[in-house]
């Protein structure tokens, strides 16, 4: 028997399945991937956040955080927006990387940032969007990254704040996601 987690965001109802990911930490997970009702729920949502505010650019990390920069940038009127791959990509000029561990990933890992993007960004003010906002290892890096770059980080985005993410005031989101023992 598996055991859930029921998000209510807004209208919308999600089971998500319970995951323990070391010995004392279980997590909802939470997969935006494919759920185009949601990510369509959440940019709309979002973009409200952003109401006012002046940027240029929408920066996401790869993967689960490309949908809702998709919508969210079509929903801003922000036709190009930024992905910082997981890897360096042999289509990549001059990639700038840093290393970051997130609380989903067993090993480390590196976000990259396209040198032709960190170009297209440098003086530019950009939004941090990302799906869920944890430990707060990604967000770092990325904020690392885009400061390397030259970028005025405005804002930073979630759907979900999970875990002590929630009380943080630096960041937007739409709904806590609890840890669980």
């Amino acid at each position: 028997m598996s055991k859930t987690y029921e998000l209510t965001l807004g209208p919308l109802k999600r089971n998500l399945p319970l995951v323990r990911i070391n010995p004392t930490t279980t997590i909802a997970s939470f997969v935006l991937l494919g759920d185009a009702e949601l990510t369509e729920y959440a940019a709309d949502q979002l973009s409200q956040k952003l109401a006012g505010t002046p940027f240029d650019y929408l920066v996401t990390m790869e993967s689960k955080g490309i949908p809702l920069a998709q919508v969210l940038s079509d929903k801003t009127h922000h036709p190009h927006f930024i992905v910082l791959r997981k890897s360096v990509k042999d289509y990549m000029h001059a990639p700038v990387s840093e290393p970051v561990h997130a609380i989903t990933t067993s090993s480390d890992q590196k976000l990259v940032l396209d040198g032709a993007d960190a170009a297209l960004i440098k003086g530019k003010r950009v939004i941090i969007v990302d799906d869920v906002i944890s430990s707060g290892g990604s967000l770092n890096t990325a904020r690392a990254l885009l400061n390397q770059a030259g970028a005025t980080i405005v804002k930073q985005l979630a759907i979900l704040a999970e875990g002590d993410a929630a009380d943080r005031d630096d960041i937007d989101f739409l709904a806590p996601l609890p840890l669980f023992k």
